[in-house]
């Protein structure tokens, strides 16, 4: 048997039944939008979920603009990625890593290094080592004699090409911070409208549902009330009884 479809106005071809939502359901906001956009939907229409998302896309961006006004191009990609129904979370330091080059990741390894009590206590060791054999050999001939002007010469080096290896690890871990920051940006920002178009939703189905109850009472009091008449006529019209004699 074949799968009965139905025409959306949005996208202007036909879908499969389980593919679309009955106009009926959206709000008023929504048809809205569609409306400005040139779209008429009938309420006893369908519009397919492609169709819908693309509304959508549109509502939350009229919304942002409302709220903040002109958007940025991070909220730009999240509608973009709302729309085309993709996870905006993304594992950053991964990405990251990737693209890291062979002096970056040798620079962050000296830095690591560097940044270690294991450095700290090799380089207490190498200093006295230092300082020891050119105290013993001093009777004979020192590499560095006292006041050790090499061993100076030595650490303001390693201090001077430490500095800026520090600083380039530094600044990666700081662009590090600001994609993760950027990412979680993004993934607020989504859920905050998907939390807010919940809301509506939730909004929409309780009003239609509160109107639903309200005709269904409002037939069940005439039917209670028309039941009630014809009983009462029933009544009314039952032949009296003959006396006994």
């Amino acid at each position: 048997m074949k799968n009965p479809q139905e025409f959306c106005s949005v996208m202007m071809k036909a879908y499969p039944r389980n593919e679309v939502r009955p106009v009926s359901a959206l709000g008023e906001e929504f048809l809205g939008v569609a409306q400005d956009l040139g779209f008429t939907l009938q309420t006893d229409g369908f519009i397919s979920n492609e169709g819908y998302l693309r509304i959508r896309k549109e509502l939350l961006k009229k919304q942002l603009e409302q709220e903040v006004g002109e958007l940025t191009q991070l909220q730009e990609e999240v509608l973009q990625k709302m729309s085309l129904q993709q996870t905006v979370a993304a594992d950053v330091d991964e990405d990251f890593e990737e693209n890291l080059s062979l002096g970056e990741r040798l620079s962050d390894l000296i830095a690591t290094f560097g940044g270690s009590w294991r450095f700290i206590f090799s380089f207490f060791g190498v200093m006295i080592l230092w300082i020891a054999a050119n105290t013993w050999l001093w009777v004979t001939k020192p590499f560095d004699p006292f006041p050790f002007i090499l061993l100076n010469l030595v650490l303001s080096c390693i201090a001077a090409i430490q500095a800026p290896i520090i600083m380039m690890s530094q600044n990666r871990q700081e662009a590090r911070d600001r994609l993760r920051s950027r990412n979680d940006y993004q993934v607020n920002l989504k859920a905050e409208l998907e939390i807010r178009l919940l809301h509506e939703k939730l909004d929409f189905i309780l009003n239609h549902h509160g109107q639903h109850l309200n005709r269904l009472e409002g037939l069940m009091l005439e039917l209670l009330e028309e039941a009630d008449g014809k009983k009462r006529r029933k009544l009314g019209s039952k032949p009296d009884e003959p006396e006994d004699k």
